[in-house]
């Protein structure tokens, strides 16, 4: 039995879920709403205020859907109650992040500044010129469009000049010395 797949979800009171047939499952919180289908070897039921996720059988394709079910739902549940936030940090001389209006702009040592726009859903907070925040209530999205801000302009290995995740450790290089 999977470990995490056999752990209830216990449902805050003031989320609302529906488990439709084709396991159609639509969470509603205070933070929005999220809507998924999930595998329709996975058996939903929803007992008070739990819901358990359980596998026909023990192939093991159902054993792996089984923890990645009962997580897919934890996560939905999770964001529209509290919501996923991704803390950002510029590092670098002259690299900055600016709100313009929902877009994020960045000033990465490019000839122009780069303009990133947020998809449906997901808020960025700046709160200074070289630290920023990712919102949302989809953590798959929230993770997805960190990455994509990262990506922009990642951390290189000699000075540490560039996007990182707020704590993430980059290995630096030795540069170039003299015999």
């Amino acid at each position: 039995m999977s470990r995490i797949g056999k752990q209830p979800i216990e449902i805050p009171p003031n989320v609302e879920v529906k488990i439709d047939q084709g396991n159609l499952v639509v969470v509603k919180g205070p933070k929005g709403s999220l809507s998924r289908i999930l595998h329709p070897d996975m058996l939903l039921t929803k007992e008070d205020n739990h819901i358990l996720v359980k596998r026909p059988n023990d192939q093991g394709r159902n054993r792996a859907l089984h923890g990645l079910t009962r997580t897919l739902l934890y996560n939905m549940i999770e964001g529209v109650s509290k919501g996923f936030r991704k803390d950002l940090e510029i590092i670098g001389v002259g690299y900055r992040a600016e709100k313009k209006g929902k877009n994020l702009m960045l000033t990465l040592g490019y000839s122009h500044p780069v303009i990133f726009v947020p998809p449906e859903g997901i808020e960025i907070e700046v709160k200074s010129p070289l630290q920023f925040t990712v919102f949302g209530i989809d953590k798959e999205l929230v993770g997805e469009c960190a990455a994509k801000i990262r990506s922009l302009k990642k951390p290189e290995p000699y000075k540490g000049k560039g996007i990182r995740y707020k704590g993430e450790y980059v290995p630096r290089k030795a540069g170039k010395y003299a015999k």
